[in-house]
């Protein structure tokens, strides 16, 4: 039976499994978590994000004084259920995989490990012998991977994979909205964390079917190009609306010269589409410009606003100072 206590005592360690629709795989789930982590101190989130079978009862049947079952109101997805998981969670480090039995919790006393002596910020899983279809996941994931690598700068072999370790201070400022728990390392160098990967197993799904499938490449387009513009301009926006914007514009003028000169050489310039095209880019200068100050001033509210910082400590150092409490005298 769960209960609403929290423990007095924090453990080490915080393992989030977010599921949906995964009824056949609880009690596996919770026989592998437990064999894997019986040394450590450790509690178990699973985040039920609006399971329609069996879930829930199969986890409150299973479930003992280290799991806590935070159930969601509907299907928010992944990235909301890993949020509310962290929300929820009390330990120094947190860790995330899925409830589909295809990660490996054995991987994660290791992964903690490496994390505490390499002194990282967050270890990230590499599936080396990926147990997918070829045609719909490994190589679509592949491109993305790719893509993402290239144009984020931030070097993960293996976006898609949620067996992650990090501490704690990093896991809570990740700001998970949508679906941008692929990007979860981008979000964490973000906050300036190092990172670190490790070759992780991965097996087939033995029960349930995949939530993924090849329609959330757009999707992943849309959040990469957000990802991009947060790691690059997001505390200087008018560096990227500005330059284009001063670009289109400064082209716009000399398009709009030229055409002056023929006008004053006598020539018919009015519908040509050179004309149509100096305008627009004009206009469009402009628009990019104000678009710039316009969000100047919303990055600005946003750290001022909210007391925010725009750098992160990881840590300070301080040599202590003698002790000069006593006066030593001499005769």
């Amino acid at each position: 039976m769960l209960t609403t206590q929290a423990s007095a005592l924090a453990p080490e360690l915080s393992l989030i499994i977010p599921v949906m629709n995964e009824e056949e795989n609880i009690s596996p789930l919770f026989s592998a978590v437990r064999t894997a982590l019986q040394d450590l101190s450790y509690e178990l989130i699973i985040v039920d994000d609006g399971s329609t079978d069996q879930t829930k009862k199969r986890i409150l049947e299973y479930a003992d004084a280290k799991t806590i079952l935070v159930e969601l109101r509907g299907n928010y997805g992944q990235s909301t259920a890993i949020a509310a998981g962290i929300d929820h969670s009390k330990g120094r480090y947190i860790a995330m995989m899925d409830g589909d039995l295809q990660n490996d919790p054995t991987d994660i006393p290791y992964m903690l490990s490496l994390l505490k002596e390499g002194d990282w910020d967050m270890v990230a899983g590499n599936r080396v012998n990926r147990q997918d279809g070829l045609l719909l996941r490994k190589i679509p994931s592949k491109i993305a991977n790719a893509l993402i690598r290239n144009m984020t700068g931030v070097y993960i072999k293996d976006y898609g994979c949620t067996l992650k370790v990090f501490r704690r201070e990093i896991a809570e400022d990740l700001g998970l909205y949508g679906e941008l728990h692929r990007f979860m390392p981008v979000l964490a160098k973000l906050q300036g964390a190092r990172i670190t990967q490790v070759d992780v197993k991965h097996f087939h799904r033995r029960f349930g079917k995949s939530k993924y499938g090849i329609n959330r490449t757009f999707k992943v387009l849309s959040d990469l190009a957000l990802m991009v513009f947060l790691r690059r301009y997001m505390q200087k926006p008018m560096h990227l609306f500005g330059t284009f914007g001063f670009i289109a514009f400064g082209l716009g003028v000399l398009i709009n010269l030229y055409l002056l000169v023929l006008k004053i050489m006598g020539q018919d310039i009015w519908g040509k589409p050179l004309l149509i095209f100096g305008l627009i880019l004009l206009l469009g200068g402009i628009q990019l410009i104000t678009f710039g100050f316009l969000a100047e001033m919303s990055m600005r509210t946003y750290y001022e606003s909210q007391r925010k910082k725009t750098y992160n400590v990881r840590r300070v150092y301080t040599k202590e100072e003698p002790n000069t409490d006593t006066l030593e005298i001499t005769v």
